[in-house]
């Protein structure tokens, strides 16, 4: 549970971190961002003293620490909403090819107690059309944070590789969408979703959107372990 807390805690940071370190525009304020970032991805082998993960961990802030001073975290700040966005929609994008079930489908029938194959006609439809929607707004989303790390200025790509790009935006204006309005955008989207589901599908187990979120929550870890594998 330790574990999951810090998780979560150093994911709440990050986009501020990962914000502040664009506006900022030096070196190691990024560098701080990318370990925090690194952190969420170890922070359970590091707690259980694996001597891989500290190894790796210490090789991590050894290479950040020797490109501090240069353009480089700065480059790499650049990249996490892209491929973040990008394998969230490849993951539910290749949920739909059989023999898998889509992701949302096999949360539907997780919080049904029951297999993808028990749920009523009309909700596995919805449920595999979900996931497709899913995939199309990541998809978007990380199209949209690549072309926006292309024109940003003075950060960008093309701008760090001496080009002037067509069309520009701030670095704030970038990382204000890429760090914040991401998550803003997939908030607003779960909370919507919801709100027509509630009633397209009146007869669901959960009485309101607190329940199901505690429903969701209370499928435990090893459930949400197993969607992705």
């Amino acid at each position: 549970m330790t574990g999951a807390v810090l998780r979560l805690l150093l994911a709440i940071a990050y986009p501020l971190l990962a914000h502040w370190a664009s506006h900022d525009g030096g070196g190691w304020p990024a560098a701080i961002a990318l370990i925090d970032l690194a952190l969420i991805v170890q922070i359970e082998a590091l707690l259980h003293l694996r001597l891989g993960a500290w190894l790796l961990f210490a090789a991590i802030l050894a290479g950040l620490a020797a490109i501090a001073h240069t353009i480089y975290p700065q480059l790499l700040l650049l990249t996490p909403p892209v491929l973040f966005t990008g394998a969230l929609s490849w993951w539910f994008a290749r949920s739909l090819r059989a023999p898998r079930e889509g992701l949302i489908t096999r949360i539907v029938a997780a919080l049904d107690t029951c297999t993808p194959s028990q749920l009523p006609a009309d909700v596995y439809r919805y449920s595999r059309q979900l996931t497709a929607i899913w995939a199309w707004l990541l998809g978007g989303l990380a199209l949209a944070n690549a072309a926006l790390a292309m024109i940003a200025v003075p950060g960008g790509v093309l701008a760090r590789l001496g080009q002037t790009p067509p069309i520009a935006i701030s670095q704030d204006q970038w990382s204000l969408f890429a760090n914040l309005l991401n998550y803003g955008i997939v908030g607003g989207f779960f909370i919507g979703e919801y709100q027509f589901r509630k009633r397209v599908f009146q007869d669901r187990p959960y009485r309101n959107f607190w329940d199901f979120l505690r429903r969701m929550g209370g499928l435990g870890p090893s459930f949400w372990r197993s969607l992705f594998d």
